[in-house]
């Protein structure tokens, strides 16, 4: 195994670390998870980096680097409902992207095709990211000068997750292949 897919294995370990300390009451759990967020997202971009530097691109990469995050911005809305700071709604509207573009992505694989990152996708993750520790943190430093930057933060990562769906699919549409009036 290559070091940037142990990157990516260390960004999947570190996900129950960084919810259990979400939950764990104790003096500054919440930066400390929030810290940890981080970290596995930055890996993301370092893991991605790596292999691209040293072409070490693999298939196991390309398959779980897209899960590893998925994973982590899941167990982190899904931990912040729970908290009561994202609406469900909001919620289920950013992991049903991940989960339609996934398909959508498997179906053009079976078709021979990958479908490359947008421009898009990559506003969408960093939106997520904001958002998703703005809300972790509380709103601060924003909550002393009385702006919902978490909540804004939150709404337009929605949008542009919305988005990024919608790009993916329209720029790739031709993976719906119609034969006789129905999808092949």
């Amino acid at each position: 195994m290559n070091l940037a897919n142990k990157i990516t294995i260390l960004r999947i370990i570190l996900i129950p670390l960084f919810v259990v300390l979400l939950f764990v009451p104790f003096r500054y759990h919440t930066f400390i998870a929030a810290l940890v967020f981080v970290i596995a997202a930055c890996t993301d971009s370092l893991d991605g980096y790596i292999a691209r530097k040293r072409n070490e691109i693999t298939n196991f990469g390309k398959f779980i680097d897209p899960l590893a995050d998925k994973l982590l911005v899941t167990s982190a809305l899904i931990s912040l409902v729970e908290m009561d700071k994202v609406p469900a709604a909001i919620a289920i509207v950013i992991i049903s992207r991940e989960f339609v573009i996934t398909g959508f992505r498997l179906l053009a694989v079976t078709e021979g095709k990958v479908i490359a990152a947008s421009w898009w996708g990559k506003l969408k993750t960093i939106t997520q990211i904001i958002a998703i520790v703005a809300l972790m943190l509380n709103n601060f430093p924003f909550n002393y000068i009385n702006i919902p930057f978490d909540k804004i933060a939150l709404y337009f990562s929605a949008i542009i997750t919305i988005i990024s769906g919608a790009d993916y699919i329209y720029k790739n549409r031709s993976i719906f292949s119609f034969k006789n009036g129905k999808l092949k």
